[in-house]
């Protein structure tokens, strides 16, 4: 991990080299991800069964495709009833903070006779990706459907890669289960994103795709945005923990650790105005290292992406974590919430000593798909917000029409749009 002074030139250095991490980055996926994604459009279930035996290894059919009721009472006697409960205590806190979220449908009416409003519509399918294997994550597969159900989706579908047994992993089908998943595929990679996208004999066509994946699924989700929605282009995962003297040193050691063992491009950062502190979070990683189990991972991570900057002032400091707009920010300083007010880019803001990014993760309830890279710039975290859609309601009166007549025909003969004029004129032919 690199311990750098804190100056605009390092700030820079460092924002660039974050940036090589996004999945935008990868062109030379690009082509074998666009050829799979054009074949699953063109051939259906023909190329989304191959490239399933291809790649994954599982010869699938139109009858073993989808995962049956049978399976997923499998699945409940293969989990462990201690996880299973840990999984609807977090899903009733994810249902609780989201349905705080929901929009709904308005009118506004004037004397004028004018009727304007927004008339809010869930989305009619939801497809959700779920990683498989050693990268399953229940806690993924609630976060991405509970949004989705407050919304009012009337239909759910999922897409998992299966096992070279051709089974689902245990914990990912219980957790589509309790969440409320209609439908489970046995499916995954840049193919599983075609299907959903395009849909196929088998898989029905969705609105919208949401779910983490790797960098297949990332680049097949930007190969088919505009045919469907998408959450996002979800990079490596990252936290950035800013950090005055009164922080304890373990405690922020073993956060930033705590993504560092996503994967070996995952990004951990401390940011602080303390010498001291800085030192003793180092010392507090290295022994760490000694005795966490994915210490490989996490050495790579902090090699590459893993930086202590130290800074002259705390508003230095908080001007970094705003340049950064990291996924996941932790504020532990002496007042965390006066901080946290002149924070203008993060996907999720933790707060004080015992507000850990992991309680995010998987128990709190605010969701955990989140803008990456630099995103936080523009994007904020998936909520009820990504399944419905918003109409606009226009209702005029001849009379509000009249009033309005002589400002929209001006307007568009501005604009030479003299179809546009005749359109509002023509109602009024019998005044001229």
């Amino acid at each position: 991990m690199k311990k750098i002074r804190l100056t605009e030139d390092s700030r820079n250095n460092i924002l660039e080299q974050l940036l090589k991490r996004s999945p935008a980055s990868y062109g030379e996926y690009e082509s074998r991800v666009a050829q799979i994604v054009s074949d699953v459009r063109r051939e259906k279930d023909q190329a989304l069964f191959r490239y399933t035996e291809q790649l994954d290894g599982v010869r699938l059919t139109q009858e073993t495709i989808r995962v049956t009721q049978e399976e997923t009472e499998e699945a409940y006697q293969a989990v462990d009833s201690s996880l299973l409960e840990v999984i609807r205590k977090s899903l009733a806190n994810i249902k609780a903070y989201h349905e705080k979220q929901k929009r709904y449908s308005w009118f506004d009416s004037t004397p004028e006779g004018t009727i304007l409003g927004q008339k809010v519509t869930p989305l009619s399918v939801a497809g959700i990706y779920a990683p498989g294997g050693k990268a399953a994550y229940p806690s993924s597969v609630l976060m991405n459907v509970v949004p989705a159900r407050v919304a009012g989706v009337p239909k759910i579908i999922m897409a998992t890669p299966p096992g070279k047994d051709g089974k689902v992993t245990p914990a990912t089908l219980v957790a589509a289960k309790e969440a409320g998943v209609d439908e489970v595929y046995k499916m995954g990679g840049a193919q599983a994103i075609a299907a959903m996208a395009f849909g196929t004999e088998s898989v029905p066509k969705t609105d919208k795709i949401t779910g983490p994946g790797n960098i297949y699924v990332a680049l097949a989700k930007k190969e088919v945005y505009g045919h469907v929605g998408i959450d996002s282009i979800a990079g490596p995962s990252e936290i950035l923990v800013l950090a005055d003297e009164t922080a304890n040193p373990r405690y922020v050691a073993a956060d930033l650790l705590s993504q560092a063992e996503h994967d070996e491009m995952a990004s951990a950062i401390l940011v602080t105005d303390s010498q001291e502190l800085a030192d003793k979070v180092e010392e507090e990683i290295q022994g760490f290292l000694k005795v966490l189990s994915r210490s490989e991972i996490i050495k790579k991570s902090l090699d590459t992406y893993g930086f202590i900057l130290v800074a002259d002032s705390m508003d230095e400091a908080i001007e970094a974590a705003n340049a950064v707009a990291s996924e996941h920010l932790e504020i532990v300083t002496r007042d965390p919430f006066q901080v946290m007010t002149r924070i203008q880019n993060a996907g999720a803001i933790f707060l004080g000593d015992y507000s850990s990014e992991p309680l995010g993760d998987y128990y709190a309830g605010p969701n955990h798909v989140l803008p990456t890279n630099g995103t936080a710039r523009f994007f904020s975290p998936l909520s009820v917000d990504d399944f419905v859609k918003k109409s606009s309601i226009v209702y005029y009166s001849r009379e509000a029409l009249a009033k309005a007549q002589k400002d929209i025909v001006a307007f568009a003969k501005a604009e030479h749009l003299t179809a546009h004029a005749n359109s509002i004129s023509v109602r009024f032919e019998d005044r001229d």
